[in-house]
């Protein structure tokens, strides 16, 4: 299936399911939605641009391999999690903190940093999965 079409929009399309799933995972602690939608929404776009474009120019435009992705994901989750016993709560209880940045508020907590841990694993593996099955299936 690699029509003049398809090749064309799937650059175009890739970049709108990312930018949705970003935003899918963002909205996910409030919400419906977080970082394993977020993360499957943004593997699916990578997986339609290596059925358009083959396996090289998705390695190329994640830049890191996807298994290091799914190391750091998995790093920052338990990071988050390690966060709680600081503060002498059990382990992955969530703590929020409101700092002030360029005279705006911001709300973060330790949910929305497990939320972007997960999204990383799940980009990284489904995507490692993907591309393993797309290279497979072009021998």
């Amino acid at each position: 299936m690699r029509t003049v079409i398809f090749r064309t929009s799937a650059p175009y399309l890739t970049s709108l399911m990312v930018l949705f799933s970003i935003f899918v995972l963002l909205r996910g602690h409030n919400e419906p939605g977080g970082g394993f939608i977020g993360g499957l929404i943004a593997a699916s776009a990578f997986a339609i641009y290596g059925i358009a474009c083959g396996v090289s120019p998705v390695r190329r435009a994640l830049y890191f391999h996807p298994m290091a992705l799914s190391g750091f994901g998995l790093f920052l989750a338990a990071l988050s999690g390690f966060a709680s016993l600081f503060f002498g709560v059990p382990f992955l209880t969530g703590l929020w903190t409101s700092p002030e940045i360029l005279g705006v508020t911001v709300d973060l907590s330790t949910v929305l940093f497990f939320d972007i841990g997960v999204y990383f694993v799940v980009v990284g593996s489904v995507t490692s999965i993907a591309l393993a099955l797309e290279e497979r299936e072009r021998l």
